[in-house]
């Protein structure tokens, strides 16, 4: 089990998710001069440049908060933040400031920061991708501070809530060696755990079984639950296990993989064989747990953001 939370997690601030109803608390909170706000750009947080780069947290003097849509995202360091859901083209106009995409920076941006900013942007592209009702086309009404949808005809009236999408990720093992395999547009080198999402009528137990045969031909078993991570990009949440493999001979069997191995444990702490996932990802820290498992010591760190994942 991991000791210490994984990046993008919520414990940093306090969603306050019985306040999203009540109407006059929001307001007294965006007009009260002491609350944050944190616009987003469909996919891009804006964020001071730095160096070292920071969230942008702005004050009400610093925005104008009614020209676009806003969502309440909790409490943090006893401020009311809030999402302001601005155009993909839109010029911050603030100096030092810019869009960025988070998982550039999370390693070197602060951590409490970094899961704000995460938070923010998986309610911007929601909010976008949902703007009409699913089921009859008519425009979607915000509601509950930003985190309910409503369909605007009466006679539909359908709700749509903030969508999480369940993968799982799986560090299979035959005792000595890993599996870890690389996909084609990450860069050189850089070998991760098996992953996917969950399919329909499908338990996590299964989806890590199913997963790892159709990606790597190894037949795996025994999976255990490790940890689950946030990863809003757009939408996951990431559910991490251990599993044992019953086979060794790997087939790539539906072309999700450029290439996937087996690695002793040698290979990873080398370094000359592969590039290791981020430390900010759960795949590392499974990684990183079973070395420590096999070894007793630890990996050195990998901090440099992944140009493609």
């Amino acid at each position: 089990m991991p000791t210490k939370p994984h990046f993008f997690a919520s414990h940093h601030f306090e969603r306050m998710a019985h306040r999203r109803d009540q109407d006059a608390w929001l307001e007294r909170r965006r007009n009260s001069g002491k609350s944050w706000f944190l616009p987003v750009a469909a996919s891009k947080n804006l964020v001071f440049e730095g160096p070292p780069p920071a969230a942008a947290l702005l004050t009400l003097e610093q925005v104008d908060m009614l020209s676009c849509p806003h969502v309440y995202l909790g409490e943090y360091k006893a401020r009311s933040c809030f999402a302001l859901l601005t155009e993909p083209d839109h010029d911050p106009g603030w100096p030092g400031t810019g869009y960025q995409q988070v998982l550039q920076l999370a390693t070197i941006i602060d951590t409490a920061e970094a899961s704000l900013l995460a938070y923010a942007r998986a309610m911007s592209i929601w909010h976008r991708n949902h703007r009409h009702c699913g089921r009859c086309g008519a425009d979607t009404v915000s509601t509950q501070a930003g985190h309910v949808l409503v369909c605007s005809d009466p006679d539909c009236g359908w709700q749509q809530f903030p969508r999480v999408d369940p993968a799982i990720i799986v560090l299979v093992s035959d005792g000595e060696r890993c599996l870890l395999g690389r996909q084609a547009s990450w860069d050189a080198g850089r070998y991760s755990t098996i992953a996917g999402f969950v399919e329909p009528g499908e338990s996590l137990e299964d989806a890590v079984i199913r997963e790892v045969y159709e990606e790597s031909g190894i037949v795996a078993h025994s999976p255990v639950y490790h940890s689950s991570q946030p990863w809003p990009f757009p939408s996951s949440l990431m559910l991490g296990f251990q599993a044992s493999a019953a086979s060794s001979e790997i087939h790539l069997r539906d072309g999700e993989l450029e290439d996937a191995d087996w690695f002793t444990p040698d290979d990873l702490a080398s370094g000359t064989r592969i590039k290791l996932a981020p430390s900010v990802s759960i795949s590392r820290r499974l990684v990183d747990d079973w070395y420590y498992q096999r070894t007793g010591t630890k990996l050195e760190a990998t901090d440099a953001p992944p140009k493609a994942w």
